[in-house]
């Protein structure tokens, strides 16, 4: 039981020999890597970037020729921390089983590597570190991110109010689905003021739930449109032919590179959203287009009938 326990507190190059297969493998390491960076559930945490510590272990298959000192024939330190970076990247994440599942997912796309030890910890949450460490071996994690770049491009459509209200509404939905791209809704706030506070941060979370708000009227107006809050949930609705409506919250307030966009300026922020699919353009209904976008708008009237 005491090696057990000594194994488990043990650096991942320990783990790492201790439960090999059989037939030699080699390692590369990665110790004690620290970045600073915005991550943690409670909300205290939000805005407050903290430090985090990396050791990261992959076995990899050996070569089967002479390296002759050629750094692309071997798995590189860099692809390592390249795979903590972009990850890192992607979002603002909660959790670091989340982070460590998807620093192990990159790095196990590389043809050479066969297993990852993955050990993050929190440096500054209390007088010691607070972590998670996994172990995934090749073919035991889901490419999320190559199944995503290869979904279908979606189509980005803003309605404004009274595009909601109209009576075309699911004529155009018709129209649109014959694209055959799956299609993303965005809308804004609804009429009227929401609260105001004063406190800009409040203000923008506030701002954000009203859209949420309308996101739900739209859903209400059609059965195929699906709210969906997260990428995860956008990247399986694409996958399956879902129609959704983006309630904006999560994804805005996890972004690692936000928009400059305000929530009361809900086409400048729907197209920054759309920017994130690298769509080509983003179709407007009913609703002025702002001077500056991050995507291609067209505009489109809410009162017609084809669009």
């Amino acid at each position: 039981m005491t090696s057990e326990i000594t194994l488990a507190f043990a650096h991942p190059f320990e783990r790492s020999e201790a439960t090999a297969a059989p037939g030699p493998l080699d390692r590369i390491s990665l110790r004690d890597h620290i970045v600073t960076v915005d991550i943690g559930a409670f909300q205290k945490e939000r805005g407050a970037p903290q430090r985090i510590c990396f050791n990261v272990v992959v076995e990899v298959q050996p070569l089967s020729g002479p390296i002759d000192d050629d750094v692309d024939r071997i798995l590189s330190y860099d692809r390592v921390t390249e795979a903590i970076a972009k990850a890192l990247a992607d979002e603002r994440l909660n959790l670091l089983e989340t982070l460590a599942e998807r620093v192990a997912e990159r790095i196990l796309r590389e043809p050479q590597a066969m297993r990852a030890f993955v050990r993050i910890e929190k440096l500054d949450r209390g007088p010691g570190a607070l972590g998670v460490e996994i172990v995934r071996a090749r073919g035991q994690v889901l490419p999320v991110r190559a199944a995503v770049e290869k979904a279908r491009h979606p189509e980005l459509v803003y309605l404004s109010n009274a595009a909601i209200a109209s009576p075309y509404l699911k004529g155009w939905i018709d129209q649109l689905e014959t694209l055959g791209r799956p299609l993303i809704f965005c809308v804004g706030a609804p009429d009227g003021l929401a609260p105001q506070t004063g406190h800009r941060m409040a203000q923008r979370r506030i701002d954000l739930l009203a859209i949420e708000q309308n996101a739900w009227v739209l859903a209400s107006k059609d059965n195929r449109c699906v709210v969906v809050a997260t990428r995860t949930e956008l990247d399986w609705a694409m996958k399956n032919g879902q129609s959704s409506v983006w309630a904006p919250s999560k994804i805005v307030l996890d972004a690692v590179d936000g928009p400059s966009a305000q929530p009361r300026d809900a086409v400048a922020l729907a197209a920054w959203f759309a920017a994130t699919f690298d769509a080509e353009e983003m179709l407007v209904i009913g609703a002025d287009l702002p001077r500056e976008a991050s995507v291609a708008l067209r505009a489109a009237s809410a009162d017609v009938a084809v669009l």
